[in-house]
């Protein structure tokens, strides 16, 4: 099964994963370390990001050292840029909407009973 950036990503452990793999190189044992869940459930949630190419898997010995491969989320970024506009329109027209709340509710504050 060929697996894609965006379900790699669509779940919170592996986004969890990438973030602290964007810090440092971790075995598996040290990924699952840092987590509340099963070594196992790592190996698995590795694997996925594996075969979506967001993470390397380097063979030393017994341990399999894990990097992040940052150009993995190209595709997912070039999605979301292309609707950063429309975030953005909506983000200001909610920010002036709530400053008009408050403007209003100071106002009524000032000229409301006493």
């Amino acid at each position: 099964m060929r697996r894609d950036v965006f379900q790699a990503i669509a779940d919170p452990v592996r986004r969890d994963i990438i973030d602290v793999l964007s810090r440092e190189i971790l075995t598996v044992n040290e990924i699952a370390e840092k987590f509340a869940i099963s070594r196992p459930a790592i190996s698995k949630h590795v694997k996925i990001l594996n075969e979506c190419g967001l993470i390397t898997i380097d063979q030393k010995g017994r341990e399999r050292h894990c990097n992040i491969n940052p150009s993995g989320l190209v595709p997912a970024f070039l999605w979301m840029e292309q609707y950063k506009d429309l975030w953005e329109e909506r983000l200001d027209s909610f920010e002036e909407y709530l400053m008009q709340l408050q403007s209003k509710s100071n106002k009524d504050g000032e000229h409301g009973p006493k």
